[in-house]
C-alpha cells in the first residue's frame, strides 16, 4: 500500500514528505480539483523533494473532452514535466459519450514515456467503469485514481473492490476523494493499491489588513485571506493508522 498527497504548494510538498508519503501529486488550480503547476512549481518541487513527484496535466477546469489547441497544450506540458524530471503525469480524456479517449490517451502515455501516468479521476465520470478499465488498461497508463464513481472513495469502495479484482493486476488501482485515517483502514481492505489524499488543514495567511468588498474571484468557496495546505499531522496520522492494522507498505 502506498500513500500519495495532492499538494498544490512547496509548504505542502515538503509537509507530505516528512509525514512518510511516497508519492506527491503536484497540481494548480484547487477549486477546479486540480489543473496544470506552473513550470516553477513544478521545478522546485522536484529540487526539493526525494520522493516521488507526478505532475498533474490538466489544462483546465470543466469537463475532460479536449479540442486539439487543449491536447497541444497538454503535449507541450508533459514534455516540460519530463524535462524537469518528474517521475510521472497526471491526466485523463473522456470522449463526448463518455467513453475512455483511447487514441489520444494512447499517444499522450508514449509522450510521457519513460515518465509513468496515472489516468485520473476523469475515471469517475466515465459511463462504463468497467469498459473504461479495459481502455485504461490497453492505453498503457499504470494506474487508475478513483472514488468508485462516487463523490467520497469510501461510498465507492464496493467498486474499488471489483476494479481490483477485474484488473488482476494489470493496472494498479488507487483510491482517492475524502480518504482520512479514519475510513483509511476500510479502503485499504478493498485491495486497492494506493491511497490519495490531500490531508488538508486552513490557517490564515500572512495579511493582517483585509481589504473589505473586494474579491479576487466571482465565486468564492472560501474566505480569500486563507491557506489551505496539506497537513504533515493529518498524513502521519493515516500512515499510523494503516502501520497499526499491519497493512504492508
Amino acid at each position: 500500500m502506498q500513500v500519495e498527497v495532492c499538494a498544490f504548494s512547496i509548504e505542502s510538498c515538503l509537509n507530505a514528505q516528512r509525514a512518510g508519503a511516497h508519492r506527491v501529486e503536484l497540481c494548480g488550480g484547487l477549486y477546479e480539483g486540480g489543473t496544470t503547476p506552473s513550470y516553477g512549481l513544478i521545478q522546485r518541487a522536484r529540487s526539493v523533494l526525494s520522493i516521488q513527484l507526478y505532475v498533474m496535466i490538466r489544462p483546465r477546469g470543466g469537463d475532460f473532452c479536449y479540442d486539439e489547441e487543449e491536447l497541444e497544450v497538454m503535449r507541450m506540458d508533459i514534455l516540460a514535466a519530463k524535462k524537469s524530471g518528474a517521475d510521472g503525469v497526471v491526466f485523463g480524456l473522456l470522449k463526448p459519450n463518455g467513453q475512455v479517449d483511447i487514441e489520444q490517451t494512447k499517444a499522450l502515455v508514449a509522450l510521457a514515456k519513460p515518465m509513468g501516468v496515472t489516468f485520473h479521476r476523469a475515471f469517475d465520470v466515465a459511463s462504463d467503469p468497467l469498459e473504461a478499465l479495459e481502455a485504461i488498461i490497453e492505453t498503457g497508463a499504470e494506474r487508475i485514481l478513483t472514488s468508485g464513481q462516487q463523490n467520497l472513495a469510501i461510498e465507492g469502495k464496493e467498486l474499488i473492490a471489483q476494479l481490483v479484482e477485474k484488473s488482476s493486476g494489470r493496472i494498479e488501482i488507487m483510491a482517492g476523494s475524502g480518504v482520512n485515517a479514519d475510513n483509511a483502514v476500510l479502503l485499504a481492505k478493498t485491495g486497492a493499491n494506493a491511497l490519495h489524499l490531500t490531508g488538508k488543514a486552513v490557517r490564515q495567511g500572512a495579511m493582517t489588513y483585509h481589504k473589505s468588498g473586494v474579491s479576487m474571484a466571482s465565486v468564492l468557496p472560501t474566505d480569500e485571506h486563507e491557506i489551505i495546505y496539506t497537513n504533515e499531522a493529518n498524513i502521519k496520522g493515516l500512515i499510523r493508522r494503516l502501520g497499526e492494522e499491519k497493512v504492508n507498505f
